[in-house]
Order: structure tokens, then sequence, then C-alpha cells
């Protein structure tokens, strides 16, 4: 066995560990929050049935590359919920937990793992825009069937919901559209029974 087959394995291996990074966000109709893993999963998902939405054409291939690896330096790093503002001392523990775990990973595949990661950090390519954008729908979409479970537990006023998940509209402007009017409901509804 080669060198690089063994790295692959313990890289492998060590994502085990982003199964045990828990989100803010509970899977709907179950109690108990959803884990990163679960969490990357799903938003590959989405973006492949969505991608027909997107007014620019994307490489839905490439997108689901950025998606996949996107939250894997959560793994050292922790998991941050999207309505706190990073600071710069939580970009550098990113970007150093970025190194570490890309680090266990023979050439070219770290290499690989840190571009797509940092593509997605940046948001500087189509891809990178539309991969945020599925990762901002996603909670939504949670938040949206599971009550406000994480906007009420961590208390998330309208508006920053609103101005947090705009990115859905840089990708996504119809699907946003019709979103936006389902958190304004949602939230009028709220207010109504709440």
């Amino acid at each position: 066995m080669t060198d690089n087959i063994r790295q692959i394995f313990d890289f492998i291996i060590e994502l085990d560990k982003l199964k045990d990074v828990l989100r803010k966000t509970k899977p709907v109709g179950i109690n108990r929050f959803e884990n990163s893993a679960e969490h990357s999963w799903q938003v590959c998902m989405l973006a492949q049935l969505i991608v027909c939405e997107s007014p620019v054409k994307v490489d839905v291939v490439r997108v689901i590359e950025i998606l996949l690896v996107h939250d894997i330096p959560e793994i050292y790093a922790g998991d941050q919920i999207v309505y706190q503002t990073k600071n710069e001392l939580d970009v550098q523990k990113e970007l150093q937990a970025a190194k570490r775990i890309f680090g266990l990973l023979p050439e070219p595949q770290a290499s690989w793992c840190f571009s797509r990661w940092e593509e997605y950090e940046t948001r500087e390519t189509d891809e990178a825009v539309f991969a945020y954008a599925i990762d901002r729908l996603m909670p939504v979409l949670q938040n949206l069937r599971n009550g406000g479970q994480s906007w009420k537990e961590n208390t998330v006023p309208l508006e920053k919901i609103l101005k947090v998940n705009t990115a859905i509209g840089t990708a996504l402007p119809s699907v946003w559209s019709y979103v936006e009017t389902l958190i304004k409901a949602f939230h009028a509804e709220e207010l109504i029974n709440g």
C-alpha cells in the first residue's frame, strides 16, 4: 500500500468527526440537532435539484464539489451560526483548520480540497455564489418546516433573517422571491399566534 492511499484513508476516517459537529438547526420532525455531515449531503442534493432555477449557467458538478468540502474545517474550528458576524479571529481559526485538515491529504488531493473550500469562502465564481445560496437556503427551508426552531432558539429577528439570506436571491432570484414571501408569511403568523 502506498503512502498516498494511507493518507487518503486517514483523511476519510478523520471526516467521521464531521458527524459530531452539531449545527443549530434540527432536521424536520427529528428532536436532535443536525450534524454538518448531514447538512453537506443535503445541500449537495438540493443544488443538483434546483440548478435549473439559476439564471446563469453554473457547473453543478463544481458546485457539489464546493459543497462537499465547504464545512470540513468545522471538524477543528466548530460551527458558527450564520447570523453571528465572523470576526478576524474566527476567519483565521477556520483558515488554519482548513490547512490542517486538508493537509492530511497527499497532493494533488490536498490542493484540490483547499481550493474548493477557498472558492466557497471568497465567492468570486458563479459556482461559489450558487453554492453559498444553497447553503443559506437549506436551513431556511428547515426553519420554515420546523416552526422557526433555530430562529427562535437563537433569537434571530426577521430583519436579520432577511438580510443574511438575500444571498439566495443573488444566485436564485425567482427562488428568493418565493422564499422571502414564505419567511414574511411565517413571521406574520408567528406574531399573530406566537
